[in-house]
């Protein structure tokens, strides 16, 4: 905590997501700020609600906030991912302390407050540290474009997300759409015709999917799929062209100025309905610091395949739908789920009713000596729709070892946060271990990288939606002829 006799602009409550109570104070609710890692942000906005807090959470930290007015003005999370042993080199401990020296450097001006500010000669104006653990942080910096540079100087298993300047809608899931997805839950049965269809995933058109996406085969281009590259462009433009060919009805969502746009895909339900269900995946990607070449083979080109394959398969097939479906393949989730954040406060202005969204990052790594497998959130997400997967993962996909990670903050957290039933689906049980995660070398064809175990995640992505939305196939296909279309 930093301390300052004189007064802050604002007390910051920050508190363990798992912690904060349902029926939160009015005055910490409206003043919500977001869920960055596994912590939730408030501010406090008077002492009356400061002397609500022991009743609201458990534990927490409350941070005086002190902001020059003619200094730094946008707030920004930076954090370490939840990531394996192994992957704490002494070479990535040095990057770390690095970066602490890059931001506790001598060119510095220490305000009374304890504040530390950075001139670094760039565009990007001044840094302030105002609040520090071992493995988080909150930066102020000049703007939000400031707060983009900032991510690409973070070290390589860092994440950073800007917190908006005014409160967030703070929405828990009505108990309502938490029931439609237990009544799944309850209904959930072996189905042969679901069987027949996830069945006919090909790994083979996986492969070749991927290795366009990140330029293995040298036919895209492709250097980067970072949200600012060029490289995005064409990736966008090659996704939303395939989902078209396979039948579904896209367009782009330009999000913010500068960033590749949102790729969204919808099969419209064969019969009007009110009801939707959303698969994702985030197509931008992030590499080495100082190195163009950011592929993204595992971080997310393993779930955009796996979105992209699913609607393969639905053309395939001839498969219409009950319910409204969307496939969404989402930008600039590196810098903060920005572009899952617009679409899904879009959404929740419309009024839209989403039946439940699964978030496909990273599925393709585990290590050599590990079975494949299936992560789910520990924390952040809706319990009931993870249950769903773990369950339909039993049926479909039983070779996979399926249990919680402590990974977290997908797409899914951004509808999560607008009241949305939502999970993640995740490589491994437990924390990253791919060495090649926000890495120049994150492509397909490396040790540990298994397209056999990114189609077995998939199948249970497409059941999932299968049982959700319901389904029809042409008159009549039968288990038999699904096979014949593999």
């Amino acid at each position: 905590m930093i301390l300052n006799p004189a007064t802050p602009v604002a007390l910051l409550a920050i508190l363990r997501a798992s912690d904060v109570r349902p029926n939160i104070p009015l005055c910490l609710a409206n003043n919500f700020y977001g869920i960055f890692g596994q912590q939730s942000v408030f501010k406090i906005p008077d002492s009356s609600c400061f002397e609500l807090l022991p009743n609201t959470v458990d534990e927490g930290s409350v941070v005086p906030l002190y902001l020059p007015e003619d200094g730094p003005q946008q707030l920004v999370w930076i954090r370490e991912s939840s990531i394996h042993d192994s992957l704490r080199t002494p070479e990535y401990e040095a990057e770390v302390a690095d970066f602490v020296d890059w931001l506790l450097s001598e060119k510095h001006i220490a305000y009374p407050d304890g504040q530390t500010v950075l001139f670094n000669g760039e565009k990007s104006g001044p840094v302030s540290l105002v609040y520090r653990t071992a493995n988080s942080g909150v930066v102020a910096v000049a703007d939000q474009g400031a707060a983009h540079i900032l991510s690409t100087r973070l070290p390589r298993f860092w994440k950073a997300s800007p917190i908006p300047a005014l409160p967030v809608s703070y929405l828990p899931v009505p108990d309502a759409a938490i029931e439609r997805v237990r009544d799944l839950l309850v209904s959930l049965r072996f189905d042969a015709l679901v069987a027949g269809i996830v069945n006919g995933i090909s790994v083979e058109q996986m492969r070749k999917d991927i290795r366009y996406l990140t330029n293995e085969d040298g036919t895209s281009g492709i250097a980067s799929r970072h949200s600012f590259h060029h490289g995005s462009r064409v990736a966008g433009e090659w996704l939303k062209t395939q989902f078209e060919d396979a039948g579904a009805k896209c367009r782009f969502m330009p999000f913010l100025e500068g960033f590749a746009p949102n790729v969204i895909c919808r099969y419209d339900a064969k019969t009007e309905s009110p009801d939707t269900v959303l698969i994702s995946g985030h197509y931008d990607s992030r590499g080495s610091f100082g190195m163009e070449r950011a592929p993204g083979g595992n971080d997310d080109g393993s779930g955009t395949i796996s979105i992209l394959n699913i609607a393969r398969r639905i053309k395939q097939t001839g498969i219409t739908f009950r319910r409204n479906v969307e496939l969404v393949a989402f930008a600039g989730e590196e810098q903060g789920l920005l572009g899952s954040r617009a679409y899904a406060r879009e959404l929740r202005g419309r009024g839209a009713n989403i039946t439940l969204m699964i978030q496909a990052d990273m599925l393709a790594y585990h290590a050599p000596d590990e079975p494949p497998q299936l992560g789910y959130p520990q924390s952040i997400g809706t319990p009931e729709v993870a249950q769903l997967v773990v369950n339909i993962s039993a049926i479909y996909s039983p070779e996979l070892t399926v249990g919680s990670t402590t990974v977290c903050c997908s797409d899914h957290q951004s509808f999560h946060e607008q009241g949305f039933p939502a999970t993640q689906l995740f490589e491994r049980v437990g924390p990253i271990a791919d060495p090649m995660y926000h890495n120049s070398g994150d492509l397909s064809d490396r040790p540990g990288y298994d397209l056999n175990q990114v189609r077995s995640i998939c199948k249970v992505q497409f059941a999932t939606l299968l049982h959700a939305a319901g389904f029809d196939l042409p008159e009549g296909v039968n288990v038999e002829d699904l096979e014949k279309l593999d």
